[in-house]
């Protein structure tokens, strides 16, 4: 990894003023954030993801923390359940007295987790759920998000998508709230692009339980021209496995959500189909200050390079402390306030979460998967930033409930 001068000597500061800080605001309560997230399920992007909140966390304590105490995180693991994550929320909420909520991965926990935000009147930052329900139709007053969401990646994408010879589309998608509405937002917005297109095939396996030749084959004999996919992590795996011993891959174009993510690059490795057009992260490739910074100091941490969740996790835990400094409060009817148009940083840059719809503008990275030794990587990519893939007030307006905008 190639780390700025500056970005190493930031580390050195960072351990030399521990001491420091421990001598600070000690005698103060701490302020508390509940963390709740799929650790045990999807351990190859919850523990990257929990690594960037601890180094987000060490960082602020060792710079004296905020309102003068020191940031806590209670992290309870939801094991991919929304009852399992809504037990947490409640005894987060009521037994630990959170400040705020944050978390969330699986789209259908992320909607829990909303739900119980609201009916408690606490401050939930949703850091991965893609699915704009969480956004738009059932948005609400206290649930913000961090990633960009389905409808901003398929636009990313569409834009490259629209570009393409393919008439006949075929998608493979996973049969929950992020794979309906991932495959809604592609179809919705290509078709605006591209009038002529058709979408031939559709299918729709049970999160996890992919039976790849099947679907395969149920999709083939739909003759597409090309394919948009939504599955991730195992049932990508299979997918590609299946895709190339057919010859399917790299014969038929695919684009495809979050393939060029590291976490899913990592279990590929040498089977990474060459010529997909991802949303993805090349981390060793992208030399702005911002992340170079991020990324040494993670690498110095942890002994690895970054994922997406080390990203995720730690621009989380960025929002919500640039938050708590503006609203200079813990109280949740101020710090929505401070949300609604709050300017933050991340490793990928500036965001800001739009007052709206409490959507932030961090972006994504777009490109093709290649193969550098028997590593998956990117090529050709560019930075999507969110700010330009997010739709007008008038969309947003004829979705997002009226009283979630008050």
């Amino acid at each position: 990894m190639k780390f700025t001068k500056s970005a190493l000597l930031g580390g050195l500061f960072l351990a030399s003023a521990a001491s420091l800080a421990l001598a600070q605001g000690g005698s103060k309560a701490p302020i508390k954030i509940g963390e709740i997230n799929s650790y045990s399920t999807i351990p190859q992007f919850t523990q990257p993801y929990r690594q960037g909140w601890q180094l987000a966390v060490e960082e602020i304590n060792v710079a004296g923390g905020l309102l003068g105490r020191k940031i806590e995180v209670i992290a309870r693991d939801d094991a991919g359940k929304p009852e399992e994550a809504l037990r947490h929320a409640i005894e987060l909420t009521s037994k630990e007295k959170v400040d705020v909520l944050a978390g969330g991965f699986l789209s259908n926990v992320g909607l829990a987790l909303a739900d119980h935000a609201q009916k408690n009147k606490r401050v939930f930052i949703a850091s991965e759920p893609l699915t704009d329900a969480l956004i738009w139709d059932k948005g609400n007053r206290y649930t913000f998000r961090l990633r960009p969401g389905t409808y901003m990646q398929a636009a990313m994408l569409v834009e490259e998508a629209a570009k393409m010879p393919a008439r006949r589309w075929a998608i493979i998608a996973p049969n929950y709230e992020y794979g309906t509405s991932a495959a809604a937002a592609f179809k919705e917005l290509l078709k605006a692009k591209r009038p002529d297109v058709e979408f031939v095939g559709e299918q729709w396996p049970a999160l996890g339980k992919l039976e790849a030749g099947t679907t395969l084959q149920a999709i083939m004999q739909t003759k597409p021209d090309a394919i948009f996919n939504v599955t991730f992590g195992a049932d990508l795996a299979k997918l590609v496995r299946e895709g190339n011993q057919r010859g399917i891959f790299p014969r038929v174009p695919v684009v495809s959500l979050l393939s060029g993510e590291p976490e899913y690059l990592d279990v590929l490795k040498d089977e990474t189909p060459k010529g997909w057009i991802v949303t993805g992260y090349p981390w060793d490739q992208i030399d702005s200050r911002e992340h170079a910074s991020f990324a040494a100091n993670y690498y110095r941490r942890f002994s690895e390079y970054p994922k997406v969740g080390s990203v995720v996790g730690y621009a989380t835990m960025q929002a919500i402390f640039a938050a708590i400094r503006k609203a200079n409060s813990t109280d949740n009817e101020k710090l929505v306030q401070a949300l609604r148009g709050l300017k933050f940083s991340t490793p990928f840059g500036p965001a800001e979460f739009r007052a709206i719809d409490q959507q932030s503008t961090m972006g994504a990275y777009v490109g093709k998967l290649d193969l550098r030794g028997n590593k998956g990587t990117m090529v050709q990519w560019r930075y999507a930033d969110g700010k330009a893939y997010l739709p007008g007030d008038a969309y947003v307006k004829a979705r997002r409930p009226a009283e979630a905008m008050k």
